[in-house]
């Protein structure tokens, strides 16, 4: 039926007007005018806010209210689903709703895969901040980039330049300063916010090919409650394990609040996230995201109190300019690749 349906368009392209654009159809980021787009500062704001809220009213439940952290990664994914699901159908000015009537090949597939790695991010982040400090967390986190490099090279084939690679140099000697120097340093706390970068990298670059696809793209709202089912899935068996549910005591209405509040900071942060990465690009998102990294940081030190150490400080500085470094040196190689496939097709005519 759907050849039929293809060989008939096929044969009729020649008499008709070159498609236009649909009105349920989502704007390419190159048309968005990037941050110079007011929506896009105000995802961008509302981005960092909830961030901040996510996660430190993460590391208040943790270590004031001693919460469980695969419970409070348990409540997150849950109401991202609710929420997410009332999103698709009232998406309170985000985007715009389409009305499916089939699903793409392999829908169950990616649905599965950045569930999964939504799951693995909640429940290692939260892992590492009851074991570390917040700020130390989110320095760790800051080496992102290099684990960019590392995924998109053996997912995408992608090379990257000299200018790249030696940019990441002072992002992982500023991550040893640190590390070294951390008061707060604890080995398990330190190699699950590393495996977080991990997920939390290869969940971008999924979410980012799936949200902007040339043939299908999924809505905000879509990504965020199917993958969100798909972790729930996934999460269950993975609870019933790491939960010792005839110990656990009746949790206080204290508690229950928060972990609802939690959950609803989170499902706003996920899907901001979401709604930006269709604005600005990918060089543009590295920049914010590591402007927000830098203000939670020092945030962090000033809301709990956290003591840094000189070098630790020399070393979070170091951190947050490599990857500034990195960010310039990616946008000057891609300038390089593509004037040198324009100086090849200019040798080739």
């Amino acid at each position: 039926m759907l050849n039929n349906s293809y060989t008939q368009v096929s044969s009729n392209t020649q008499n008709e007007v070159p498609p236009t654009k649909k009105d349920n159809e989502q704007v390419p980021t190159s048309s968005k005018t990037g941050l110079r787009n007011i929506r896009a500062i105000v995802f961008l704001l509302l981005w960092y806010i909830f961030s901040g809220c996510t996660l430190f009213l993460n590391k208040y439940i943790l270590t004031y209210l001693n919460g469980n952290p695969t419970m409070l990664g348990a409540c997150q994914m849950l109401m991202t689903a609710t929420c997410g699901f009332i999103q698709m159908y009232f998406p309170c000015g985000m985007y715009k709703p389409t009305q499916r009537f089939h699903r793409p090949p392999g829908f169950y597939r990616h649905m599965v895969l950045v569930g999964c790695t939504r799951f693995l991010t909640v429940v290692l982040g939260l892992i590492a901040l009851n074991y570390v400090a917040v700020s130390f967390t989110e320095t760790i986190k800051s080496s992102a980039p290099l684990f960019t490099v590392i995924i998109s090279r053996c997912l995408l084939g992608e090379q990257t330049g000299w200018f790249v690679n030696l940019s990441l140099l002072p992002v992982m000697s500023g991550l040893a300063l640190c590390s070294a120097n951390e008061i707060s340093f604890e080995i398990r706390g330190f190699i699950a916010a590393m495996a977080t970068n991990l997920t939390e990298c290869l969940q971008n670059v999924y979410s980012k090919m799936l949200i902007s696809g040339d043939k299908f793209k999924y809505t905000p709202a879509e990504l965020q409650f199917y993958t969100s089912i798909a972790s729930i899935i996934v999460q269950i068996p993975t609870s019933l394990m790491l939960v010792d549910l005839q110990h656990v005591e009746k949790p206080e209405i204290k508690l229950i609040f928060f972990f609802v509040l939690n959950g609803i900071f989170f499902h706003f942060q996920s899907i901001t996230a979401y709604v930006l990465m269709d604005y600005i690009s990918p060089v543009a998102h590295s920049v914010a995201n590591t402007t927000k990294r830098a203000f939670l940081i020092w945030l962090s030190v000033l809301m709990f109190g956290n003591s840094v150490t000189l070098l630790s400080g020399i070393g979070t500085a170091v951190v947050i300019i490599g990857v500034l470094l990195y960010i310039k040196a990616q946008e000057y190689d891609d300038k390089m690749h593509t004037a040198n496939l324009m100086l090849r097709k200019v040798r080739a005519i």
